[in-house]
């Protein structure tokens, strides 16, 4: 599914988000209109991404808090 999600730095994105499974642990892959993706995953109250992402925080952050606001409705 399509979302728009204003980031940190007031930049609007349209990404995808597509929740699955790995090795047991829940994460979420992203997908950004460019085609690069991400994989999140939350550890207690902190989003995490993979090593080899290399996405700023605060974008990683921006993200995981419209994820949890999905969760949530």
């Amino acid at each position: 599914m399509e979302y728009k999600i204003k980031l940190a730095d007031g930049t609007s994105k349209i990404i995808q988000i597509l929740s699955t499974t790995f090795k047991k642990l829940k994460v979420w892959k992203v997908r950004f209109e460019d085609g690069r993706e991400i994989l999140l995953y939350k550890v207690g109250a902190e989003w995490l991404q993979r090593t080899e992402d290399y996405l700023e925080e605060c974008y990683v952050i921006a993200i995981g808090a419209y994820i949890d606001g999905l969760e949530t409705n």
